[in-house]
């Protein structure tokens, strides 16, 4: 087993590869790269993004996911464009020479949704929004990539690099991003020449994750598959986290029956305020993504009853209709790489404004629900 710690904006690296993949370089049974299978093919499959099924998307709730691959992989060309570093650069030539001498490539990085879900599931809630509107927002209004950030790329994990920044504390996202990474990688090197008997394998990986694998590679006691299987495993949320909000549904309901037996009037005043103050955050927050006019109407008219209802969102109607009403062409998926990059992108390409749709409806419809909620409280003790 050969471990070439690499850095992920470097030329040398992809040289280094190029070098002990050519003529004349290690004799080696397969080549393993730091990638997983979505990451490998939105490097190497160009038209993977026009096959993204957005309703499926949406419907499974996997809008915030793909936001945040689509902001990573604008960070990733920014630095391409600002320095002329290729970020990947190594992994490519790795693929390309693996196939070109017809070794197997071995893909052995966790999922990078798999890995989000569990940075997300080790943060409390203010900590997961701090993230996530972090990424989206920093990483898309920044017109330059300092050149440290540069160098901390060079020594560790464009994961842990774009990601940990907008961390009020890394330690919190260190054990998902790399530490569990290191462990997933090793198990899956052994894992891979176990099952196929692979002799000597490459194995490129960024030079943050060098001491990390090589150090789990050489605990013989750890089970590879029971090892990859623990790490592919996304913890369910708590129980009180998952009945928190029929708790507020109850409630909310609650506060109605009691405002309609102090009088109807009192009871009418109070429903009115909650089609108001939750309708109208969430049609703003629509209106805000540029949605079509229908989009920003459905979205006022659906937050009301979709906060009662904790199986469906306002995101989940308003980037439905979006959807129907301004369906993506051909042209948008082909030049989503290229518009995400941008800020005005976001909102002029329709893929990514769909995205933008279902998460400003959802964020307006859930501020909504607690700002009404405390009107209600407000009318009764008033």
């Amino acid at each position: 087993m050969t471990l070439l710690g690499t850095a992920h904006v470097s030329r040398a690296s992809a040289d280094k590869v190029t070098e002990l993949l050519g003529d004349g370089g290690l004799d080696v049974d397969a080549v393993a790269v730091e990638l997983c299978a979505s990451r490998a093919a939105s490097m190497t499959d160009p038209d993977a993004l026009a096959r993204l099924d957005l309703f499926a998307v949406i419907r499974q709730k996997r809008v915030y996911m793909v936001a945040a691959s689509l902001a990573l992989g604008a960070y990733q060309q920014r630095i391409a464009d600002q320095f002329g570093i290729e970020p990947g650069a190594e992994q490519r030539a790795a693929i390309r020479l693996a196939e070109a001498t017809h070794r197997p490539m071995l893909l052995i990085d966790r999922e990078i949704g798999t890995t989000l879900r569990r940075a997300a599931h080790r943060l409390g809630f203010f900590k997961r929004l701090n993230l996530f509107s972090g990424l989206l927002a920093g990483l898309l209004t920044r017109e330059q990539v300092t050149e440290e950030e540069v160098e901390q790329l060079k020594q560790g994990d464009i994961l842990e690099t774009a990601f940990a920044e907008f961390a009020q504390d890394r330690a919190d996202l260190f054990a998902p991003l790399i530490a569990e990474r290191d462990r997933y990688m090793a198990a899956r090197l052994r894992q891979e020449a176990t099952t196929h008997g692979y002799k000597h394998i490459l194995a490129v990986i960024g030079a943050g994750h060098l001491k990390g694998v090589a150090q789990h590679l050489a605990d013989a006691n750890e089970s590879a598959d029971e090892t990859i299987a623990a790490l592919d495993e996304v913890p369910p949320p708590s129980r009180l986290w998952r009945a928190f909000p029929w708790l507020v549904v109850i409630l909310i309901l609650s506060v109605f029956v009691y405002g309609f037996t102090r009088s109807p009037e009192l009871g009418w005043n109070m429903v009115g305020d909650w089609v108001l103050i939750n309708g109208g955050l969430s049609a703003l927050g629509t209106l805000l993504a540029a949605a079509h006019p229908l989009t920003v109407l459905g979205a006022f008219c659906a937050a009301p009853l979709t906060s009662l209802n904790p199986t469906i969102g306002a995101g989940m109607v308003a980037g439905g209709l979006e959807l129907l009403l301004r369906r993506p062409s051909v042209g948008d998926f082909s030049s989503l790489r290229d518009d995400v990059t941008r800020v005005r992108g976001w909102w002029h390409n329709r893929v990514s404004r769909v995205l933008l749709v279902f998460i400003f409806s959802t964020l307006g419809s859930a501020l909504g629900t607690y700002l009404a909620g405390f009107r209600l409280i407000d009318r009764l003790v008033g």
